[in-house]
């Protein structure tokens, strides 16, 4: 059975820092594209980082140079670490593994970020 367990999100102040932890199981870790995907109230899905089944990663333009992205194989774990937080990145953040060869997307239920003023 595929699980992907968020944990990390709270609540923090302007300017702060939060790390994202993402632990699986049930899938092949090192072969899947892993992201993390935010979603506020009434705004659609978006992307915010990646990385790839060989370390490239990506990043939304709104997190560049603040988000970094990382992933341990040994321990099936994708971490994002959020630094300079601001009031918009307050979301529910989900973690994504995306199999490159069952091309098969599997979520976590996510965890809630909310950045105050």
């Amino acid at each position: 059975q595929v699980q992907l367990v968020e944990s990390g999100g709270g609540l923090v102040q302007a300017g702060g820092s939060l790390r994202l932890s993402c632990t699986t199981s049930g899938i092949i870790f090192s072969i899947n594209n892993m992201g993390w995907y935010r979603q506020a109230p009434g705004k659609q899905r978006e992307l915010v980082a990646r990385i790839t089944s060989r370390d490239m990663t990506n990043y939304a333009d709104s997190v560049k140079g603040r988000f970094t992205i990382s992933r341990d194989n040994a321990k099936n774990t994708v971490y994002l670490q959020m630094n300079s937080l601001k009031p918009e990145d307050t979301a529910a953040y989900y973690c994504n593994a995306y199999n490159t060869r069952s091309y098969v997307n599997s979520w976590g239920q996510g965890t809630q970020v909310t950045v105050s003023s």
